[in-house]
C-alpha cells in the first residue's frame, strides 16, 4: 500500500517559494503541497494557477491555527521572519524546513537546533547548492582520488547586476539580513565546509560597488581548513566578466568548472523535475576539464562529465527522514557551522583581521 503523502504547509510565495521549494514539494513522492501563505492577492493567484489543490491563507498565524492537519512547515519568507516562524512551529509540534540562512546568527541557529532536538523534532536547512551539478561531479573527483590530495580550492557565485534591484535582500537594514555575504555567501561557504571540513581562520573583504547600494555586493573570503586546503570564495553582483565556478587544484591535477547548475534556470522558466528524462543535465560543451600543466581554455586536459544536478534529493531525503527512513539531509548544526564563518567574515571585513575560530 501506498502510504498517505504528508501534507505540507509552504510559508512565503516569493521568489524561494515559488520557484525552488513549491515545485521540489508537489514533485516529491510521499510529500503533498497543502497550504502556501502570502499577502499578496496576486501571488495566491498564481499558487492557485500553478497547484490548483493548493489552499492559498493570507498569513503564518492562519497555517498554524490548522497545525494540526499538516505534517511539515517550510519556511521561505525573508531571512529576518526565519527564526521566529521555525520557532513558532515547532513550539506547535511541526517539523521544519527553513530556506538559508537558517538565522542572522550561529547563535539563534544552535539555539533552534536544541529546541528542535527538545521537541523530537526535524529541522532542516534547505541548502540545495549540495545537490549542484558541479557540485556532486567535484566531490566524486575528490572521494576517486582523481587531483590526488586537494590544495586549493576556488569558488565564484558572480553575477553582473550594475544596477540594485532594491528589496529586502538589498536592504541595509542589518534587521533583514540582507547582503551577498548572507545570500550567496551561505552557499560557497557551505560548500566549502563540505567539502573540505570545518575551518579554523577566516579573512574577507566586503565592498558595496554599485551607485545607491546598501549593503554588500561584492565579497572575497579566504578560509584554511583544519584540513590544510585554502579556500577562496567570491561573491559578486559586480562581476563584468565571469569567472570559472570552480578550480580545483591538487597534488596530481586540477579541475576547473565553468557555468551554473541549470536547474534554478529550468525552475524560473516553469520547468518541473520528473516531467522530463534529462533533469539537471547540461550540454557537453559546458561539462569541466581535469589535467596539469596547462589552461583548459586553450584546450588542456579531460573533459569530465558533469553528473546531473539534483534538488529534488533534498526533500525526497526529508520525506525519508520523516517517516524514519533516512538522515536529516542538512541539519541545522551544519548550517550554525556555516555562520560561524560568515559571522567571522564580516568582523574580518570590518576590522581587516584574521579571525581564528
Amino acid at each position: 500500500m501506498t502510504a498517505t503523502p504528508l501534507r505540507v504547509g509552504l510559508i512565503g510565495y516569493g521568489l524561494a517559494g515559488s520557484v525552488f521549494h513549491a515545485p521540489l514539494i508537489a514533485a516529491t513522492e510521499g510529500l503533498a503541497l497543502d497550504t502556501v501563505v502570502t499577502s499578496s492577492p496576486e501571488r495566491q493567484k498564481q499558487a492557485r494557477a500553478e497547484f490548483p489543490e493548493v489552499r492559498p491563507v493570507a498569513t503564518a498565524e492562519e497555517l498554524f491555527d490548522r497545525a494540526d492537519e499538516l505534517d511539515l512547515v517550510v519556511v521561505a519568507s525573508p531571512n529576518k521572519t526565519h527564526v521566529p516562524l521555525a520557532t513558532t512551529a515547532l513550539r506547535a509540534g511541526l517539523p521544519v524546513v527553513v530556506d538559508k540562512p537558517v538565522a542572522g546568527t550561529a547563535a539563534e541557529a544552535r539555539a533552534l537546533a536544541a529546541l528542535a532536538e527538545e521537541r523530537g523534532l526535524l529541522l532542516s536547512v534547505f541548502q540545495n547548492r549540495r545537490w549542484d551539478n558541479d557540485f556532486l561531479t567535484l566531490r566524486t573527483l575528490l572521494a576517486d582520488g582523481a587531483l590526488g590530495d586537494a590544495w586549493r580550492f576556488e569558488s565564484r557565485f558572480e553575477r553582473w547586476r550594475p544596477r540594485p534591484k532594491g528589496g529586502w535582500r538589498e536592504s541595509g537594514d542589518p534587521a533583514e539580513i540582507g547582503g551577498l555575504l548572507y545570500d550567496l555567501g551561505s552557499h560557497v561557504v557551505d560548500q566549502a565546509l563540505v567539502l573540505f571540513g570545518p575551518a579554523t581562520e577566516v579573512y574577507a573583504e566586503t565592498d558595496i560597488r554599485r551607485p545607491g547600494a546598501e549593503t554588500d555586493d561584492d565579497t572575497f573570503i579566504a578560509l584554511t581548513h583544519a584540513s590544510g586546503v585554502r579556500s577562496h570564495l567570491y561573491v559578486s553582483a559586480t562581476a563584468a566578466q565571469l569567472g570559472p565556478r570552480f578550480r580545483v587544484l591538487g597534488s596530481r591535477a586540477g579541475y576547473v568548472k565553468y557555468g551554473l547548475d541549470p536547474q534554478e534556470a529550468a525552475l524560473r522558466e516553469g520547468g518541473r523535475p520528473g516531467t522530463t528524462a534529462d533533469w539537471g543535465t547540461e550540454d557537453e560543451s559546458l561539462w569541466g576539464r581535469i589535467g596539469s600543466g596547462e589552461s583548459p581554455l586553450t584546450g588542456a586536459g579531460t573533459p569530465v562529465p558533469t553528473l546531473p544536478g539534483d534538488y529534488p534529493a533534498y526533500y525526497a531525503a526529508v520525506a525519508d527522514a520523516l517517516r524514519g527512513t533516512g538522515p536529516n539531509p542538512v541539519t541545522a548544526l551544519e548550517a550554525a557551522a556555516a555562520l560561524d564563518v560568515l559571522e567571522a567574515a564580516r568582523r574580518s571585513a570590518r576590522e581587516k583581521v584574521t579571525v581564528t575560530l
